[in-house]
């Protein structure tokens, strides 16, 4: 009985740390969503979240930008100094998406967008790509570490 205990607490020292612990949401890799991968940057700071896609000249359809928050809020977004238009999707701290804003244009800016709810996470992806998978609010997102 005494040689079984160890292999006891490893396994269940290896429960904790997998499924328990949660994972530092630094170290996203992609997102599974629409069925497919997204490979995300990932803007964990304000300065980051500040930039955000600004600046950049395309993003690929299997690519996308993931904002993430210390805390859930309501977290609005604009278009300054954007060159193309994305689809914006906010995703609460559940992990299932609670509002997504379709086609945000970079002449729209100053307006502003965003949810009633609280979200955690917003990831932007490429114009058209939401409609084209039929994303909808409630849909269920994984990160990939």
């Amino acid at each position: 009985m005494k040689k079984n205990i160890p292999s006891f607490v490893l396994a269940v020292v290896f429960f904790i740390l997998l499924f328990v612990i949660p994972k530092d949401h630094r170290n996203i890799k992609a997102i599974q969503i629409m069925g497919q991968n997204i490979r995300v940057n990932l803007a964990t700071t304000d300065a980051a979240r500040e930039q955000g896609l600004s600046g950049r000249e395309n993003l690929k359809e299997d690519e996308g930008m993931l904002f993430v928050f210390d805390y859930p809020d309501k977290y609005s977004f604009w278009m300054k100094d954007m060159n193309f238009p994305i689809d914006m999707i906010w995703i609460g701290e559940n992990k299932e998406i609670i509002y997504i804003k379709k086609n945000a244009r970079p002449e729209s800016f100053p307006e502003s967008y965003g949810p009633t709810a609280d979200s955690k996470y917003v990831l932007e992806i490429v114009s058209g790509l939401s409609s084209k998978n039929n994303l909808k609010e409630g849909d269920k997102v994984e990160f990939k570490y």
